[in-house]
């Protein structure tokens, strides 16, 4: 915990509020949970520079959200189809897969992200704003973040 408040302390001296390091926080383990592989540091980098969010925040809370995005990446898939109704289609399995054109792999997989990107986008906005919320009134209790914030 101790290494906890020195992160804290850093991210204070940086000039971020209590409301801007949860909105951080909360963005990157959103974001950390992306259900596509491979893109999560780009998107978390982007953003904080885009919005003016304290980079090493947000990577650390997308960082300690890598464990979900593979545990999440088939409820994703399975509640976009359902959303979509196209439960109907069959699954694709390994034997099946190997008798798939190139074509038709893309064509599948790219039906089982969109899937997965409607779930997660749907989840994600709510998840982010209760996040902020939670974490805003945690930080505001931390005495060096409160009393910058009683600066500002």
């Amino acid at each position: 915990m101790g290494w906890l408040k020195r992160k804290a302390a850093v991210w204070l001296r940086q000039g971020i509020s209590p409301h801007q390091l949860a909105l951080t926080l909360a963005l990157g383990f959103a974001i950390g949970c992306f259900p596509i592989l491979g893109v999560t540091t780009a998107i978390c980098a982007v953003l904080a520079v885009a919005l003016r969010l304290n980079l090493p925040a947000i990577q650390a809370a997308n960082y300690a959200a890598m464990p979900l995005q593979l545990a999440l990446v088939l409820p994703f898939m399975r509640l976009g189809g359902w959303l979509l109704a196209s439960g109907t289609r069959p699954s694709i399995g390994l034997e099946a897969l190997r008798h798939l054109s190139p074509q038709n792999l893309l064509m599948q997989m790219g039906g089982l992200a969109g899937h997965a990107l409607l779930a997660w986008v749907l989840i994600a906005i709510p998840a982010v704003v209760l996040m902020t919320v939670i974490l805003t009134g945690v930080l505001r209790r931390v005495p060096a973040l409160a009393a910058a914030e009683a600066g500002d």
